[in-house]
């Protein structure tokens, strides 16, 4: 017979498998699948590939209710089977580059780099603080200037349509590229998380018919960009040297320097920001907030 302490050290081993009934391995195994969504999301996110993940999760519900005890659509369930087995092929060659990349950055990184940020803000400061002494010689030299300072939304559609570059953001760079001889000098300027990734980018051109007709292609291909993404865009005018900011398809016009610099911390850096007041952020303007300089220009139309 079992003593009172094997009983007890048995009830207690019971109890604490049913409490908690995940190993190491299981959190091992947590992590790992974590680890791979979160990288497969990434994918997604940075191509245009919403359409197709739309695509083949409308193919799996399809499969599925092909399948159930309601519908039993032989037919169908068989068709959609065939159709699943190849497409893990067509799909491994359709995203071939992708999955190149990213098993190229998987290589490259750690785990704790792809959720590390510190670095990346450190670099963004820097990127700002480069920006704005840039376009103020841009500026003063009346030298165009197009710049997308990219958020949630990935631009890789836009780098690809340029140079792909990956280097830090310094004034004298930008000054290089926008110079009016420079070879890409006409297209956008691409920065994620502080680095330059793309120069020579074409962008989008805005459909809003009712934007002011001063306005050129530079500062139309900026709200392009700032109406499709949630990207920042900065602009300067080749013909004046004001500087502009676009975002969520509005744009501020007339910046100084100072401006411009508070503008772009508020937008990219808004956790650091949050205790600073008063704010600078462009959808504030419009709500009648006072004491920035600045002309803001609504391209709704309203």
């Amino acid at each position: 017979m079992e003593t009172i302490v094997e009983t007890t050290i048995r009830v207690a081993e019971d109890f604490w498998g049913r409490v908690w009934p995940f190993g190491v391995t299981d959190l091992i195994d947590i992590l790992i699948m974590a680890f791979l969504i979160y990288r497969v999301i990434m994918l997604i996110r940075s191509t245009s590939s919403g359409a197709v993940a739309k695509g083949i999760f409308f193919v799996l519900a399809a499969l599925w209710l092909s399948s159930s005890n309601v519908l039993r659509l032989n037919t169908v369930n068989f068709l959609l089977g065939r159709v699943v087995e190849w497409g893990v092929l067509a799909l491994v060659i359709l995203f071939q580059p992708e999955l190149r990349r990213l098993l190229e950055q998987v290589g490259r990184s750690s785990i704790g780099k792809v959720f590390a940020q510190e670095e990346e803000q450190d670099e963004l400061e820097s990127a700002i603080t480069q920006t704005v002494e840039a376009y103020a010689a841009l500026s003063k030299s009346k030298t165009g200037a197009l710049m997308v300072f990219e958020r949630k939304n990935m631009l890789e559609d836009a780098i690809k349509t340029g140079t792909t570059l990956d280097c830090s953001v310094s004034a004298e760079l930008l000054k290089n590229l926008f110079w009016n001889k420079a070879p890409l000098h006409d297209g956008a300027v691409i920065v994620r998380s502080g680095r330059i990734v793309g120069a020579g980018c074409m962008l989008p051109m805005s459909g809003n018919v009712n934007l002011s007709r001063d306005l050129g292609m530079r500062h139309r291909a900026g709200i392009g960009a700032s109406e499709q993404t949630d990207a920042v865009v900065a602009i300067v005018s080749e013909e004046t040297g004001s500087i502009s900011v676009a975002v969520g398809g509005m744009l501020k016009r007339h910046l100084a320097p100072e401006t411009l610099e508070r503008l772009l911390r508020n937008e990219l850096l808004p956790q650091q920001e949050e205790a600073e007041a008063p704010k600078f952020k462009l959808s504030a303007l419009f709500r009648g907030r006072k004491g920035d300089k600045g002309d803001v220009e609504k391209t709704d139309g309203q």
